[in-house]
């Protein structure tokens, strides 16, 4: 069967198909294409060197950078510079690609080739936009250390606003997600006879953790957006040494250093090694890049809902160094991130082109309205998802 035949029958919505290589079956092939090219952390190249190929053809001026990140750039006039940045790589695991009842399967379906597909078809499709559109795929999103975003904010001058590319759902926004802190723990004990009852490397590091556990509180929650969520990653030891990974998920405002102090106090032996720390992250519903996706939802006759996410992305790293309009967009469920049967419903994703298109053409008048603006209050649902 003809994978382009499970799209429902083209129906005009927006602006997709105002660039005239930016067709439906144009967006689910480049799409469907992006899926075919395995790309987990760390071997990305073949997909970059696909998305060049696609991005030129599309007008971007493309290229990949230092580090492997794709970037491609419409120039378009002196107006605001918006940058959507979205990522390659996926987990590893493969899915076979096909197209089934108007879903299209396969591994980054949602997380996140569906968003980044959407970012450059959206951006070829804003013609009217008087500025510079500049699309990103970085790579190792899925690692800890994000050292594709990081070498963006390292090496790319700020944007005026600042799209990210992760699946909300087409007619959501994500306006924050919470940060994040990996800990090491690592003890060492002299050997010792079983039975004797002085604390033993293996004791002490499960003691590590419910020390983390009673410091965080009874309210700790992955599931609440305010409170911070302790895991423990792993544990390895015996007798004589230990390590246990800890890893937390903090809201904004936590206090890092002194749960690390607290934490160290409290430890009668061993070593607390902070592995990787990110701050969490939080626009408003006035910031001018969630009205624009707002407006876009609207647009298509959508009641849009806001979100906060108790997971981490690039939003968390870019916000760090860029005090600047930004939230998080994309088509897809992120129930289905590294599912075994992730796909992206094939309409719910020309929506999203839809919607992004509005909202970066929106994004000229930067400036957005004041915060008074009565407008920025329209009713809308803020809800937290992982």
């Amino acid at each position: 069967m003809n994978w382009a035949s499970t799209l429902r029958p083209p129906q005009r919505r927006g602006h997709l198909g105002s660039s005239n290589k930016v067709t439906e079956t144009y967006a689910a092939g480049l799409l469907r294409g992006m899926l075919e090219i395995p790309s987990p952390s760390y071997q990305e190249r073949g997909l970059a060197d696909y998305l060049v190929e696609e991005m030129r053809e599309l007008g971007f001026q493309a290229h990949i950078d230092g580090v492997g990140n794709v970037i491609g750039v419409i120039e378009r006039g002196d107006g605001p510079t918006v940058m959507l940045l979205g990522h390659t790589d996926t987990v590893s695991g493969q899915i076979p690609v096909r197209s089934e009842d108007g879903r299209l399967y396969g591994r980054g379906a949602v997380d996140a080739k569906g968003p980044l597909a959407t970012m450059i078809c959206a951006a070829a499709g804003a013609v009217d936009f008087p500025g510079r559109i500049v699309v990103i795929g970085v790579v190792e999103e899925e690692t800890p250390r994000s050292r594709g975003a990081m070498a963006i904010r390292a090496t790319h001058a700020r944007p005026d606003a600042l799209i990210i590319g992760e699946p909300s759902g087409w007619s959501s926004v994500v306006l924050g997600y919470k940060g994040k802190l990996d800990l090491r723990y690592t003890v060492k004990c002299a050997a010792t006879h079983p039975s004797n009852p002085v604390p033993k490397a293996s004791e002490l590091a499960v003691a590590c953790w419910d020390t983390l556990v009673d410091l965080l509180g009874p309210d700790a929650s992955h599931g609440v957006f305010d409170q911070p969520g302790a895991t423990l990653v792993q544990i390895n030891g015996d007798l004589t040494s230990a390590t246990a990974d800890l890893s937390i998920r903090i809201p904004p405002g936590f206090d890092v250093d002194g749960l690390l102090g607290n934490l160290r106090e409290r430890l009668p032996a061993g070593t607390v090694e902070v592995l990787n720390s990110v701050a969490a992250c939080r626009v408003g519903r006035a910031d001018p890049v969630v009205r624009a996706l707002v407006s876009g939802i609207r647009r298509l006759h959508a009641q849009p809902r806001l979100a906060v996410k108790t997971a981490t992305s690039d939003m968390n790293t870019l916000a760090e160094v860029w005090d600047i309009p930004m939230a998080t967009y994309g088509p897809g469920d992120s129930t289905l991130d590294h599912a075994d049967d992730e796909h992206i419903v094939l309409s719910d994703y020309m929506r999203g082109i839809d919607v992004l298109t509005i909202a970066i053409t929106e994004l000229a008048h930067l400036p957005a309205r004041s915060d008074d603006d009565p407008a920025a209050e329209a009713p809308v649902r803020i809800r937290s998802l992982r």
